[in-house]
């Protein structure tokens, strides 16, 4: 027993102080200290010493004792719904650019689209002392983050708008969007449109299912109950969903898919279908461009609605905002070919 705990001190020694620092360079602990903080008043060869010490014992600074005398502590925190999403990819590296840029470290995690693990990871978030957090929410009431928002923690939703508290949120405009792309559809012939979405209870599934309906009402085409399918996004279930618009009573001639996911599980049906079925996707996806025929889409700049998100968040944190806003960005429609296809009878 004895020897295994003085292997594991051995292992994981304690790391080096500026005391080690100063004994080593054979100076006092105010001289390191001028040295770290990049302080006048230490002669060159004094200097040149004390950076070999550092250099020599690997010391590294301890920032938190002097962030916290400033009353920060220089980190925020990004709860993202899906770490492998390719969609939180640009968006968590525009915030990171951004927190960078103001001298702050981002910390993030994955709620995993459960409310119970969002919340959870918030608290344990502001529980670090974060100055702020970047959320893209799980859950519809946010409630639990009032104390949080009242002791200082500057918080701003993506994507989705908190639940019933007011707070700063950027989204897409995930309604127009949805209109937009579906009107293109109409406006080449088609009639029978499908549309497969995510889950009812996330707000951009429920906004892009009112655009597919609002298309469809505005060019005065009765929607049937068996062209809309919202759900979980596993390929399974819009394997379903698709199929069953395919090869029902009264066949989709398009498909309105909901999300990045939704889209690439039905470009693998259509490729297996036999009759041509047009295709607009919500959200871009790799290699789009590159498939026969090219995936249209209505697409969100992802990466711009994270920078504009903590962007506001540093400004919260600065004082210069006063009451929450919402802020919604334009999405574009790209067209490629699956989106122009004419119907097939």
């Amino acid at each position: 027993m004895a020897e295994t705990a003085r292997r594991t001190e051995s292992r994981y020694g304690n790391r080096p102080t500026m005391k080690d620092v100063a004994a080593r360079a054979g100076v006092g602990l105010k001289t390191v200290s001028r040295v770290v903080n990049g302080e006048s008043g230490v002669t060159p060869d004094t200097e040149r010493r004390v950076q070999e010490a550092i250099e020599a014992l690997g010391f590294r600074r301890n920032d938190s004792a002097r962030v916290l005398r400033k009353g920060r502590t220089a980190s925020v925190g990004l709860v993202l719904e899906d770490l492998a999403d390719p969609f939180y990819g640009p968006l968590s590296r525009a915030v990171e650019e951004v927190a960078r840029a103001h001298g702050a470290l981002l910390i993030n995690g994955s709620s995993a689209e459960d409310p119970d693990r969002e919340q959870e990871l918030a608290l344990a978030l502001c529980a670090r002392r974060v100055d702020g957090l970047v959320i893209i929410p799980a859950g519809d009431d946010h409630r639990y983050l009032e104390p949080e928002i009242k002791a200082g923690v500057a918080t701003v939703f993506v994507d989705r708008p908190a639940g019933r508290i007011d707070a700063d949120v950027v989204l897409s405009d995930s309604f127009g969007g949805a209109r937009d792309g579906v009107a293109h559809l109409i406006a080449h012939g088609h009639r029978r449109i499908g549309f497969i979405g995510d889950m009812p209870r996330i707000h951009t599934a429920a906004e892009r299912l009112r655009g597919y309906r609002a298309a469809m009402d505005d060019a005065g085409i009765p929607v049937e109950d068996d062209w809309m399918s919202l759900g979980v996004t596993v390929p399974e279930r819009v394997r379903r969903a698709a199929e069953t618009m395919l090869t029902g009573p009264s066949p989709v001639t398009a498909i309105f898919a909901g999300n990045n996911r939704v889209t690439v599980t039905v470009v693998r049906v259509l490729a297996e279908h036999s009759r041509p079925v047009a295709l607009v996707g919500f959200d871009d996806i790799e290699l789009a461009d590159l498939l026969q025929p090219g995936v249209t889409v209505v697409a969100q700049d992802a990466a711009q609605l994270g920078r504009t998100a903590a962007e506001r968040l540093f400004r919260r944190l600065d004082g210069a905002l006063a009451l929450p806003e919402r802020i919604e960005l334009p999405t574009r429609l790209i067209t490629r070919g699956s989106g122009e296809l004419p119907p097939a009878d």
